[in-house]
C-alpha cells in the first residue's frame, strides 16, 4: 500500500474549514435569491405583514424523505431587525434549521422554499437560544398572501410565526406545526470562524454580515426598512 504524503494530509485538513464556509455562503446567497423572487412575485407576502415581522427565517431547497409519514430537513438563515426593541436595519444572519414534521403532498418529493416571518419578541427569543416545536412551543400559522390579503385576522395576529413555502413555482402560505426549529450553531461556527451565540449575531449586533449576505440584506432593508408593528 502507497503511503500518503503528510503534505497532502495538511492541505486538506487545511482546506477543510474553507469548504464549509463556503457552504454556509452558499446558503445565504440562496436565501437572498429565494426572497428576492417571493417578494417581485405578484401573490406574495403582503407588504403590511412584512413590516410588523421582527425576524426572518428563510430555508431554500428544503428536502422531503421517507420516514415513517414523512418528513423533511433543511437549513437556512435567521436575519432580525437589529437592536433589543427590533428596531435597526437587519441584522447580520444567523445559520438555521429546520427538522422533523410531516408536510403531506406540499413537497412531493421536490425541494421547496420556505420563508418563515417571526412576528413578536417571544418568538424570537424562543427560537434564537432553543429549539422550538412549531406549533408547540411558538404558536405558527400559515401566513396570508397576495397585495390585498386580510393581514387581521385571528389567526394572523395570534401567531407567533406565520409560514409560507414555494414549490413548482407556486406560493402560498403553509403550516408547519409539528417540526422543529432551532439555531444551527456548527453552521455559525464555520461561517464566522468562532462560537457565536444566533442572539448574539442578529440582537446584539456582534457579528458583521458576510459579503454573501448582502442581497437578502439589501432587499429586507429596501421592502421593510421600518418596524411598523406598532409596539
Amino acid at each position: 500500500m502507497k503511503s500518503i504524503c503528510p503534505l497532502v494530509v495538511v492541505i486538506a485538513l487545511i482546506g477543510l474549514p474553507a469548504f464549509a464556509q463556503s457552504d454556509e455562503n452558499n446558503r445565504i446567497e440562496n436565501s437572498g435569491k429565494v426572497m428576492v423572487e417571493i417578494l417581485n412575485a405578484p401573490d406574495n407576502i403582503p407588504g403590511d405583514v412584512l413590516d410588523k415581522a421582527e425576524c426572518v427565517i428563510v430555508l431554500p431547497s428544503v428536502m422531503k424523505f421517507a420516514v415513517g409519514v414523512g418528513g423533511s430537513y433543511g437549513r437556512g438563515v435567521m436575519s432580525c431587525r437589529s437592536g433589543k426593541q427590533f428596531s435597526g436595519p437587519w441584522s447580520a444572519p444567523s445559520m438555521m434549521a429546520l427538522e422533523g414534521g410531516s408536510f403531506g403532498l406540499q413537497l412531493g418529493g421536490q425541494a421547496t422554499d420556505f420563508v418563515l416571518l417571526v412576528m413578536n419578541q417571544r418568538g424570537a427569543d424562543s427560537i434564537l437560544t432553543s429549539q422550538v416545536k412549531l406549533g408547540g412551543d411558538a404558536a405558527a400559522a400559515a401566513g396570508p398572501v397576495g397585495r390585498n390579503a386580510a393581514a387581521s385576522t385571528d389567526v394572523t395576529m395570534r401567531a407567533e410565526i406565520l409560514s409560507y413555502s414555494r414549490s413548482r413555482g407556486l406560493f402560498a402560505g403553509i403550516s408547519l406545526e409539528g417540526s422543529t426549529l432551532r439555531p444551527d450553531n456548527d453552521g455559525n461556527a464555520r461561517l464566522y470562524g468562532k462560537e457565536v451565540t444566533a442572539k448574539d449575531i442578529v440582537i446584539n449586533s456582534a457579528i458583521r454580515p458576510p459579503a454573501s449576505a448582502k442581497l437578502l440584506l439589501d432587499t429586507l432593508n429596501r421592502k421593510s426598512p421600518r418596524n411598523k408593528s406598532g409596539k
